[in-house]
């Protein structure tokens, strides 16, 4: 551990993108549309210990090590982000704590000014041994990956995964510090739809916040049309059993919450089908092969990595990252993809 680097105290919840302080020389970074850009997901690997079904598949081939940025060269993506205003980072993948090194990036990207939310997704296969030097780090906020509480239907849903070590990572998170975590739940017809009361129970018994995620069609992978289950089908299932109260609360990222009486517990809900938000979209992701795609849900993209090591300083990065804004599209059109997804890239390549 480094521990000359500084610790943020916590996290604050999320302000709206319009009372943010500008960055220095007080310009924001904003797409063609005016959308202020506030939110980065950087992926760190490509690479998951486990093969969840509608992530990737079975039989993946991963990107040799030098097409995919290293360390420094995330820091250095990452650093230029909050220069121009970004305030909050995910780190995903993949899964990123199969990273070999992880830790050394995330100590120093807690300790960049002006980043006031430093939040990583994982599977939780890892998190038994990192969560304490990941909140020693400057990480507040985790979100886990937790479709199923069956063991043997989670095996079904990961292919190679153990139920048991993302428990115990949920625990070492609590043990740790951490509140607030979040469960990540992918809504599929016949995969878990039968689960997701308890899902919410295992939440509130366990003081963690719980998001039901419709699936996007990101790479070919299954019939989605098949499974897909809207966020109203799921909140009516949910309100036969809980008493459902909608929140203001906004995280910074696209769920919708809803509160439950008498407990700490938000149930969120992530709708990019049904409940559009593309209109308030504050976000960006860059993938470990140092791709910036300004929509999930399009296939345009712009090269990072070779900015990088074509050996023009921060002023190129930058210039690039502001000119990048101008191929955000208003809205990504998911719906239409469901049959025949036009983003055929795994969401693994593309980051959580």
């Amino acid at each position: 551990m480094h521990d000359d680097i500084p610790r943020p105290e916590s996290t604050p919840e999320a302000a709206p993108d319009c009372q943010r302080p500008l960055p220095a020389g007080g310009k924001a970074l904003l797409d063609r549309h005016g959308r202020r850009i506030t939110y980065l997901r950087l992926s760190i690997t490509d690479r998951c210990d486990f093969r969840c079904t509608y992530c990737m598949a079975e039989e993946m081939t991963f990107l040799p090590r030098e097409a995919v940025m290293n360390l420094e060269e995330c820091l250095r993506v990452a650093r230029v982000f909050v220069d121009l205003g970004v305030s909050k980072l995910r780190i995903t993948g993949g899964e990123p704590l199969v990273r070999k090194n992880a830790l050394w990036l995330i100590e120093r990207l807690g300790a960049l000014p002006g980043l006031d939310n430093l939040v990583l997704t994982t599977n939780g296969s890892q998190l038994d041994r990192f969560a304490r030097p990941l909140f020693a780090a400057g990480v507040r906020r985790i979100n886990i990956s937790l479709d199923t509480l069956k063991p043997e239907r989670f095996h079904r849903i990961t292919r190679i995964g153990d139920m048991r070590k993302v428990l115990a990572g949920i625990a070492a998170a609590r043990a740790a510090g951490f509140r607030r975590t979040k469960l990540n739940v992918v809504m599929m017809r016949g995969v878990n739809d039968d689960e997701f009361v308890d899902l919410v129970q295992y939440a509130l018994d366990n003081e963690l916040d719980i998001s039901f995620i419709e699936e996007m069609p990101v790479g070919d992978i299954h019939d989605r049309n098949q499974v897909y289950i809207a966020t109203d089908e799921t909140r009516a299932r949910l309100a036969e059993r809980f008493a459902l109260m909608p929140s203001t609360e906004n995280s910074g990222g696209p769920a919708r919450y809803w509160r439950i009486p008498g407990s700490a517990t938000r149930v969120g809900f992530i709708a990019p089908h049904s409940h559009n938000f593309c209109d308030s979209c504050n976000r960006v992701r860059v993938t470990a092969r140092g791709e910036l795609y300004p929509c999930l849900g399009q296939n345009d993209a712009v090269n990072l990595l070779d900015v990088l090591r074509a050996g023009g300083g921060d002023d190129a990065l930058r210039q690039t990252i502001i000119d990048s804004m101008g191929i955000k599209p208003l809205g990504h059109d998911f719906t239409q993809q469901m049959a025949a997804p036009q983003v055929v890239r795994f969401m693994s390549m593309t980051g959580g």
